[in-house]
């Protein structure tokens, strides 16, 4: 019994190994098998870096720094890891985790027309960035104490080696990173049939910045999908809802006003963001696809 034990140990131990090396990494039929909530279906690593790269050289708002970026799919599975930069040092270390973090909170709180059942649920779905997170869940807000919820797994966060960070084999690829992040740069992901795939998350800038990269990222991948088209209602956003902005639905909105009271100011919609350092672009940005 001892013997078969070891056995299994080993061979657990070398399958660790080969899907590291490949950049392939394990997982269920509920995380895997190649279904609807699969990494199959999203974009590979090297096509994350690409479309990073691209997005970050375009952008002109925030500090101009390096980024990393992370896909979830909607299991919250960590499908790629990337950074814009020339090494993994090239960015702050710190945003690689705030980047998943992000990506998986737009994912655990957007939702398509699947939804809806039994009169209950969105028929249209609906997109929450986490920009828009940032009002409601200040002291007094309805979604206070949301970021304390779904917290980030620092066994998958941390572990390592962290030369395999931001690479194909990147050890958060194939596990459930977890987090909630109440900042910009968290979108969801929309494919043609408008369903939602997973999530996007970017940072390494001021959060208005990460908000506009990850905006231009999920618009060169192609996963945002959410304008009206002659057979699919639009997916509505807090900004199309409340800002007036229907081609950017999910967008950063700024409308906060000082409170006389004191504290983090007002928000008119619910949903809006603080302006950062060098806030430009995002009503600029491009409008999201039918």
């Amino acid at each position: 019994m001892a013997q078969r034990q070891m056995l299994t140990k080993i061979v657990l131990v070398l399958a660790t190994f080969a899907w590291q090396a490949a950049g392939q990494p394990p997982g269920g039929p509920d995380d895997r098998g190649g279904n609807s909530n699969s990494c199959n279906s999203l974009p590979s690593y090297s096509t994350l870096k690409s479309a990073l790269t691209q997005a970050t050289a375009t952008e002109t708002s925030g500090l101009n720094n390096q980024m990393w970026g992370t896909i979830v799919d909607r299991d919250g599975v960590v499908c790629a890891v990337a950074f814009s930069g020339n090494n993994r040092g090239a960015q702050w270390p710190g945003s690689r985790v705030i980047a998943a973090q992000k990506a998986n909170a737009a994912n655990a709180f957007s939702l398509d027309s699947l939804s809806a059942s039994n009169g209950s649920g969105q028929t249209a779905g609906l997109a929450l960035s986490t920009a828009n997170l940032y009002s409601a869940v200040q002291p007094g807000g309805s979604l206070y104490g949301l970021q304390h919820s779904n917290p980030v797994d620092p066994a998958v966060a941390y572990r390592g080696p962290s030369s395999h960070y931001g690479m194909a084999n990147d050890p958060m690829v194939g596990e459930k990173i977890g987090g909630v992040n109440v900042f910009g740069g968290g979108l969801a992901l929309y494919n043609a049939s408008h369903q939602i795939v997973g999530g996007l998350g970017v940072s390494g800038d001021t959060s208005c910045a990460d908000h506009n990269i990850a905006w231009r990222v999920r618009n060169i991948l192609g996963l945002d999908h959410m304008a009206a088209s002659a057979s699919l209602q639009a997916v509505p956003g807090p900004a199309g809802l409340f800002a007036g902005d229907v081609t950017h639905p999910d967008n950063i909105i700024f409308d906060i006003t000082p409170n006389a009271a004191g504290g983090t100011g007002v928000s008119k919609s619910g949903f809006g963001h603080p302006t950062c350092l060098n806030t430009v672009g995002s009503n600029l940005l491009p409008a999201v696809q039918p």
